[in-house]
């Protein structure tokens, strides 16, 4: 049922053999341990021995840290497996979702918006490389999701574009860069596609609503590249097919759906029989609620097995879920057949990767190679070079507006607009207190034009005003600010031009009191209004009657650097093309 010597495995017969014997020599209790990933609580070497010992894991993954720490973690892992594990991470913008010393590159977004599939390739390979260097050995990436749906914030910046050519050719581009580091396996995701519902599969159920012949040709296409590519491994996603479905099944209720990751007409008849994928598959993480929503986790863990993922993304009680799993195989709820192709694409995989032809202390690297490799320069200078063919002009109807200078519009006012800050933000805002502060892209922004020269200066909104009065010891006054507004005359004349900057991420701006200040950009025919998005690219939406609007896809030094010159440039200057719809299908966004 598994070809080892095709594609992506091409295994000699000398691999073969390991592979066939290791499996005939397993217990119950390591068949078993090789189909969970587990996501690691702590460093602890006691920790991490039991994991691998009383386990017997076949993956692991880990919070983001420092490289020193991933690496020591690493070697301990990888002391106590009997088989040698995959160890992966996120690294969907680069050596960053590696360890946090690690270089950033660019969001997917971003790269879509140059259009030029060698950086996706030198994202992959500085990825790749920084994987290796911290005894790391798998990148759950690229993501190859489309997005199709401006509303979904899930994949909105994590993803290449709405274009399926676009997304193949930038996946297969940052596979392949990958697969230029040996023993290093990509894992695209998220099959069958996310990218077209708003809600995030974390919290909701998500569907993708395409039939068979338009997903074929537009996820099937991506997916089909990769994998003619050698893609050697795919992360399923916990994503309904309901059109899909009922073209197989008219009968079908709804009821009766499942997502991908529990539906063998997804996962083993479209996957493996339709796409002719041979590679190991894991599904997306266990505890989303696209997921456990579905039926008692006892039931979900064979599930997710019997419909064809080989490997199941992390515990949520380790002995609970492992227990389950283990009665599942001795009991014949998951068959004999079944336990030994999952095997044989993990332990294949392991295989090709010539993870089972190292010794336990070769397959973590030294501390040197280590440190050259996340300090290498060459890979510090990728990413301004994609910013400077990434910034996108979206929208520009007041011609005469740019390029700006400081004798046409000396006095700028920056008026920052940030996101409503969910609880998780703020969780983690209080876990990162105390270190040194860091300027916001609106302080960046407003320094850079006053070196060049200009007046530039950021808004205070009329709620900050009213909270430094009453820290004043000022009665509260509503009506102050709700009531007394200013004549237009003298809303002019304090400013030649306004830059809108909006520095949301995810969910919606917080525009605070906008019937009594400037955090809405009401004045666009009074004077001159550039609207910036430094991260999330549909603020159209938001805000329709900007007449000039830019996404610059991040805050970092030196995009800001190259957001200032351009602007200084002209139109000219701006060389991205939109990788989405900014303007969000609406009519008002044009006008």
């Amino acid at each position: 049922m598994v070809d080892l010597r095709a594609k992506p495995y091409c295994l000699s017969q000398e691999d073969i053999a390991w592979v066939e014997s290791t499996i005939a020599a397993m217990t119950d209790e390591e068949k078993v341990g090789q189909l969970f990933w587990q996501l690691t609580a702590s460093q602890e070497e006691d920790y991490l021995r039991e994991l691998m010992e009383k386990y017997h894991l076949g993956g692991c993954r880990y919070n983001g840290m420092p490289g020193a720490k991933v690496l020591a973690q690493n070697r301990i892992l990888q002391k106590y497996a009997k088989i040698p594990v995959f160890i992966a991470c996120n690294p969907e913008s680069g050596g960053s979702g590696v360890c946090s010393d690690g270089t950033f590159v660019s969001s997917q977004i971003k790269i879509g918006a140059t259009r030029k599939p060698e950086y996706a390739q030198a994202m992959g390979r500085i990825s790749g490389a920084q994987i290796a260097a911290t005894g790391c050995n798998m990148a759950f990436a690229p993501v190859v999701d489309i997005t199709y749906n401006w509303e979904c914030e899930e994949i909105l910046s994590r993803a290449y574009g709405n274009d399926p050519e676009l997304v193949a050719t930038m996946g297969k581009g940052y596979m392949d860069g990958i697969h230029e580091n040996p023993g290093v396996a990509s894992c695209a995701k998220h099959f069958p596609g996310n990218g077209q519902d708003y809600r995030d599969a974390h919290i909701s159920n998500n569907v993708n609503h395409f039939g068979q012949e338009k997903w074929m040709r537009t996820y099937g296409h991506v997916y089909k590249t990769l994998i003619d590519g050698g893609l050697p491994a795919i992360m399923g996603g916990h994503i309904l097919m309901p059109e899909y479905m009922k073209e197989l099944h008219p009968d079908i209720t709804v009821e009766e759906l499942r997502p991908a990751t529990l539906c063998p007409e997804i996962m083993t008849d479209l996957l493996r029989n339709k796409l002719g994928f041979n590679g190991m598959v894991v599904t997306d993480a266990s505890h989303m609620v696209g997921m456990t929503n579905q039926m008692k986790r006892a039931d979900m863990l064979p599930a997710a097995i019997n419909a064809g993922c080989d490997m199941f993304l992390f515990f949520n009680d380790p002995e609970e879920d492992f227990a389950t799993m283990l009665s599942a195989y001795q009991n014949g709820v998951i068959s004999q057949e079944r336990m030994t192709e999952a095997l044989t694409r993990i332990l294949g995989l392991k295989a090709a990767m010539g993870l089972n032809k190292k010794a336990k202390e070769a397959l973590c690297p030294s501390d040197e190679e280590m440190e050259a490799a996340l300090k290498n320069p060459e890979y510090q200078a990728v990413a301004p070079a994609i910013t400077r063919d990434a910034l996108t002009l979206v929208k520009y109807k007041q011609k005469d507006t740019l390029p700006l200078s400081p004798e046409k519009t000396k006095r700028i006012m920056i008026v920052p607009i940030k996101g409503t800050e969910g609880p998780m933000a703020a969780l983690m805002a209080m876990a990162m207190g105390g270190g040194p502060a860091k300027k916001t892209p609106a302080e960046k922004l407003r320094d850079r034009l006053v070196a060049k020269g200009f007046d530039a200066f950021i808004y205070v909104s009329p709620i900050e005003k009213m909270m430094a009065e009453m820290k004043a010891g000022k009665p509260f006054n509503m009506n102050l600010y709700f009531a007394g507004k200013n004549a237009i005359s003298e809303f002019v004349s304090g400013q030649d031009l306004v830059i809108t900057l909006f520095n949301v991420g995810g969910g919606h701006p917080a525009f605070g009191l906008s019937k009594g200040g400037g955090e809405i950009p009401w004045y666009v025919h009074e004077l001159p209004v550039v609207g910036i998005s430094v991260n999330k690219p549909t603020m159209l939406a938001d805000c329709p009657m900007l007449q000039t609007y830019i996404n610059t896809y991040d805050s970092n030094d030196d995009t800001m650097d190259a957001l200032v010159d351009a602007l200084l440039a002209g139109p000219e200057a701006f060389k991205g093309t939109d990788p989405i719809d900014s303007y969000c299908g609406m009519i008002d966004t044009h006008m």
